[in-house]
């Protein structure tokens, strides 16, 4: 939604979306914000513990069942298995995503890393879909004032208008581009600390043949997995900026990740928005507030 600044301080029930690629702040400042009495809906949090939870947990027994100790335990219902995911601990998402290439280095193949990316699509899709219904239950069941929406990265490449038009008329979409003299600095960030990556089949396939013939490879099994991502991240990287503005020009505003950097506490990410509302002239009529 696009709102004056005035509208904006006058909101009682605010909801914001934080948009951007992994590492720009958008958990940095949702932590700030859970702290001073926000509810924080995270959508890969939401991702693992909804959409994704049976298939993690399949894929997980599957491997058990391969240890002849374990298949014994868990056909007898001796055992257990349960996901352990939280906000800032994505590890069993990340896990079945996986990496595409050499399985002999838990990489995975073409057709097997093309059907996990549709299911983690999919499952983003109804993640953001269910911005609206928890936005009523953060304040309805919790009693919270505010909501911060922490998306994945990846919500640009869903190719899902829906979502977008969704996510603009319940919430102010809040752009977090990166500096042109920061995106080294954020791109080695991010594959230090890599979360889990969706890549439109188009781009995926363009990325794979030049990383074979840049490599000199015949085949994707021939693939070093943690080679490839570490080599696609700052294509993805740049692939997904023009992305992110298309978004933010119509719905939103945009702010620098060094603002984001310099916020402490809910003043000043409030001081932020208004700031970034005040740069951007108002193009279309302002939703109205909910």
């Amino acid at each position: 939604m696009l709102l004056t600044v005035e509208e904006f301080r006058n909101w009682n029930n605010r909801n914001v979306t934080l948009l951007g690629m992994s590492g720009v702040g958008k958990t940095y400042l949702s932590g700030v914000l859970r702290r001073q009495d926000w509810f924080h809906y995270s959508g890969d949090y939401r991702i693992g513990t909804r959409y994704l939870y049976e298939p993690i947990l399949d894929l997980v027994k599957s491997k058990a069942m391969e240890v002849p100790f374990l298949r014994d335990l868990l056909r007898r219902d001796w055992i257990s298995i349960a996901n352990k995911i939280e906000v800032d601990n994505l590890g069993p998402v990340l896990s079945f995503v996986g990496q595409l290439g050499d399985p002999e280095k838990n990489g995975l193949s073409l057709p097997e890393f093309n059907r996990r990316q549709a299911m983690y699509r999919q499952a983003e899709i109804q993640a953001m879909r269910d911005v609206p219904a928890f936005i009523d239950k953060a304040r309805r069941i919790y009693g919270y004032q505010h909501f911060v929406n922490d998306v994945g990265g990846s919500l640009c490449e869903l190719d899902e208008p829906s979502v977008i038009d969704s996510l603009a008329r319940h919430t102010l979409i809040l752009y977090i581009r990166v500096p042109e003299a920061d995106e080294i600095k954020l791109i080695e960030r991010a594959q230090a600390d890599p979360k889990p990556l969706y890549f439109r089949p188009e781009f995926l396939k363009s990325a794979v043949k030049d990383y074979l013939i840049e490599e000199g490879l015949d085949y994707v099994a021939d693939i070093d997995p943690n080679s490839f991502t570490r080599w696609v991240f700052p294509r993805l990287f740049h692939s997904r900026v023009p992305r992110y503005e298309a978004i933010a020009r119509p719905h939103g505003y945009t702010v620098e990740s060094t603002e984001v950097a310099a916020v402490r506490d809910e003043r000043d990410f409030l001081a932020l928005i208004e700031a970034a509302i005040a740069r951007k002239p108002l193009s279309a009529a302002p939703s109205e507030n909910d």
